[in-house]
């Protein structure tokens, strides 16, 4: 039986709905966390989750 772990937010550190196996490889996740009500881009690989950080957008200036 594979070891399985809930994903916890990167923001407030609390569980989130998502659950993850040792074997599970995501990309570009979007986990949403409800007690922060935000969202974060994540990977994950082996149970180890990294967070992807996205600039900040930018003002069109003509």
């Amino acid at each position: 039986m594979k070891k399985t772990e809930w994903l916890r937010c990167p923001v407030c550190g609390s569980k989130t709905r998502s659950q993850i196996r040792e074997d599970t490889e995501m990309k570009n996740f979007p986990l949403y966390c409800p007690k922060c009500k935000q969202e974060t881009l994540i990977n994950a690989k082996e149970l180890h989750i990294t967070v992807i950080k996205e600039p900040d957008a930018q003002t069109q200036s003509r």
